[in-house]
């Protein structure tokens, strides 16, 4: 029979062999595991699509990065890890001094997860990153202070909402702002040219016998004639005029800090482009005309619908009187 007291680790008769195998067991079991922790760590680290960063504010040095660093930034680790620099030289330069400021006031609030800034990968490529910071609050005194944060790449959700933003904003034929955006646009330029006591106009434009044109020609020819007058006004308009379609053939536009004389000089170059636009549809060639009507800011205008009905009524009588021609109301 066996000795119950061998069964006992801790009994004076457990062999010293014995006991020594066992520990040499325990120790490498402890090992597999602590090495398949490291491996399923490594593997997490090497999958996830951000960058884990470590940051000694003090002295200014990156002590740790993760593999996606490489993926995202399209950069080499060691060199970041060598030359802080080269984080720094990453970023888009209208957006360095944000990212500066955004990572110094997680001394102050401990964390900072609102940080997006663009980055200029390696191979000259934009990237937008969401770079959350934090620092540990818990460190004891004398200990170097560290930041930590996660950077991801959200480029593709960026450039989503841009899109989004203009297709809200966009009339899909003509590419020029839709009605809203126009009004939303026109009503921010009327109040602070009313703060300012800066000078406005606004322009409505209707293409003549537009009816005719599709009846004739098509719709698919009257969506050409269109999309060439709203290029027309993108080549007329001066640098911070807003254009815009508003209805079935009818356009606007608000000229900023531009005089009635001004204005109708403008008015008057966006009639000759129109003027010279010429059309083939199955060899008929035709060409189109336009009446606008324009009107300027004065005292007594409290909202941006008084300018637009005064230009619109400004264009109707342009119609009555012929059409082909500017109306000033």
């Amino acid at each position: 029979m066996v000795n119950k007291n061998l069964k006992d680790p801790t009994s004076p008769q457990w062999p010293e062999a014995a006991k020594t195998l066992l520990a040499l067991m325990h120790a490498q079991g402890e090992v597999a595991r602590l090495s398949e922790r490291e491996q399923l760590f490594s593997t997490l680290l090497v999958s996830v699509n951000a960058v884990l960063w470590a940051f000694n504010w003090e002295t200014r040095q990156v002590l740790y990065v993760s593999p996606a660093y490489e993926r995202i930034f399209g950069r080499c680790a060691d060199l970041l890890l060598s030359d802080y620099n080269q984080w720094r030289d990453s970023i888009y330069p209208d957006d360095l001094d944000y990212a500066e400021r955004s990572l110094a006031k997680v001394l102050d609030t401990g964390a900072v997860e609102d940080r997006e800034y663009r980055i200029i990968d390696g191979d000259g490529q934009v990237r937008w990153l969401s770079d959350k910071c934090f620092i540990n609050r818990q460190a004891e005194p004398g200990q170097p202070l560290i930041i930590v944060g996660i950077a991801e790449d959200i480029t593709e959700k960026k450039q989503m909402e841009t899109e989004l933003q203009r297709l809200a904003t966009t009339d899909a034929l003509t590419q020029s702002s839709n009605r809203r955006h126009f009004f939303d646009r026109a009503n921010q330029e009327f109040e602070l040219a009313r703060q300012q006591g800066t000078p406005l106009s606004f322009l409505m434009l209707d293409i003549d016998d537009f009816k005719v044109i599709n009846d004739t020609y098509g719709h698919q020819e009257g969506d050409n004639v269109l999309q060439h007058i709203a290029d027309s006004g993108r080549a007329a308009l001066r640098r911070g005029d807003l254009f815009g379609r508003i209805g079935g053939e009818e356009f606007a536009a608000v000229f900023p800090g531009c005089t009635p004389e001004m204005a109708l000089q403008v008015a008057e170059r966006l009639q000759r482009e129109i003027q010279r636009l010429s059309f083939n549809h199955d060899g008929q060639t035709f060409g189109i005309t336009v009446s606008q009507g324009l009107t300027s800011l004065t005292d007594e205008d409290e909202t941006i619908d008084s300018l637009f009905a005064r230009a619109d009524a400004a264009m109707y009588q342009a119609k009555r009187e012929g059409k082909n021609r500017i109306v000033t109301g």
